[in-house]
């Protein structure tokens, strides 16, 4: 074997007795002090094996002393060749880092063999001498901000997603009870007021804005068990207060009970039949089944505001949105419960003298307040998310005051 293919890059033979000593710029010399070459001493020639033979460059045996250093490789014709910096691998790909200059970020250098890849550990040069470094090193060190910033780990790959009121209230184990607010509250008394105007226009009046009503309370019940999207339950509970209307329309005021329970029961048995049908599973169908029969019973029932005298449904729909917007004021519990009902019947007694029914109006408001507080309540059960308030918190005070409108309407006639 050739001395060239037994020391590669012309480093040549070196006596194990001397230490080694490196000649380029690294990230681990650049600031250690520099040794002293040691004085060169021209050995003692002695005849030794042929040029271009393995050993070639190997000194002869006993020719120096423990300090004695290995001649350098001779090149052709006998001229000393310089001699080659090492072959540094781990910092092979680094560059200097200059004064002012921040240093390239960890996970931009090489790998270094048998040890952990540089990106983790973060600027390994700062750990090899953190007390060898001047003020140059301490101005090109990043801001304590920066290095806390998140890299692209899976934190911030996966992206953060922003937590809703309802989630955030589960986490923290606060009650499941969280109230729809003021935005649902305004928009439950923009409904009232259009079924109040609605009302004193007459019946197809009224039919607007009780559609809506219906369509919007089919709705916001599926969402309030979970059901969503639930498009055939909503559809078919939406068509029972559909057919509920039409059939009022068709037999007239005097049938209303008559109407309303038939389309309710002819519903019921609908979808019982529908739900027999399904291939779900057993817990689901029974979901699908309970949740289904309320919505429909919801819709329908609030036909009652189209059976009902047009002065009752104009004191019911102006004492439920003056009730609801109360409740929603920032006062505790059962402060706003206390100033709700009165604003019901004080608005109840209001809307009565301006259609005639006096101090009656007073009564029905404050029935219709109740019912309405309760619709109220059942929207804001089991950590309702924004969704189910601007559904179900809209619709449902609206929906189950309309059988105290219309039986207190009748009664106090």
């Amino acid at each position: 074997m050739s001395s060239d293919q037994q020391y590669p890059y012309g480093q040549g033979y070196q006596d194990p007795d001397v230490a080694q000593t490196w000649e380029g710029q690294t990230w681990d010399t650049q600031y250690q002090p520099a040794v002293p070459p040691v004085a060169y001493q021209q050995p003692q020639q002695q005849p030794g094996p042929p040029y271009g033979s393995d050993s070639a460059h190997l000194p002869a045996q006993g020719a120096g002393g423990p300090g004695a250093h290995a001649l350098p490789p001779e090149g052709p014709g006998g001229h000393r060749l310089p001699p080659e910096a090492p072959y540094d691998t781990p910092t092979a790909y680094l560059r200097p880092v200059t004064p002012g200059e921040e240093p390239a970020p960890a996970y931009d250098q090489a790998p270094a063999y048998d040890q952990a890849p540089a990106y983790e550990q973060p600027h390994a040069y700062d750990q090899a001498q953190p007390h060898a470094h001047g003020p140059a090193h301490a101005a090109a060190a990043p801001a304590p901000a920066e290095a806390a910033a998140p890299g692209y780990g899976a934190p911030t790959t996966a992206g953060h997603v922003r937590l809703t009121d309802a989630q955030r209230a589960r986490a923290e184990g606060r009650s499941p009870i969280i109230d729809p607010g003021m935005q649902p509250a305004v928009l439950t008394a923009a409904l009232g007021g259009l079924l109040a105007a609605g009302a004193a226009l007459g019946p197809y009046g009224l039919l607007v804005p009780l559609v809506l009503l219906q369509a919007v309370t089919a709705a916001g019940w599926f969402r309030l068990n979970g059901m969503w999207p639930a498009r055939q339950g909503i559809a078919l509970a939406f068509a029972g207060g559909l057919v509920a209307d039409a059939a009022l329309l068709a037999v007239g005021k005097e049938h209303a009970p008559a109407a309303i329970l038939g389309t309710l029961g002819v519903w019921v048995l609908l979808v019982i039949v529908l739900q027999l049908r399904s291939r779900a599973g057993s817990d689901e169908r029974q979901y699908g089944l309970m949740a289904t029969v309320a919505s429909s019973a919801l819709a329908v029932v609030a036909t009652g505001y189209l059976a009902a005298a047009s002065d009752a449904v104009v004191v019911g729909g102006l004492a439920v949105a003056v009730t609801i917007v109360a409740r929603a004021l920032p006062l505790p519990g059962a402060a706003t419960v206390v100033v709700a009902l009165l604003a019901a019947a004080g608005a109840g007694a209001a809307a009565g003298g301006l259609t005639g029914m006096g101090a009656q109006g007073a009564l029905l408001g404050l029935g219709a307040g109740v019912c309405a507080l309760v619709g109220h309540r059942v929207a804001a059960y089991d950590y309702p998310s924004r969704f189910v308030h601007m559904t179900a918190g809209v619709a449902l005070p609206l929906a189950l005051a309309a059988p105290a409108v219309y039986l207190l309407g009748r009664a106090l006639a």
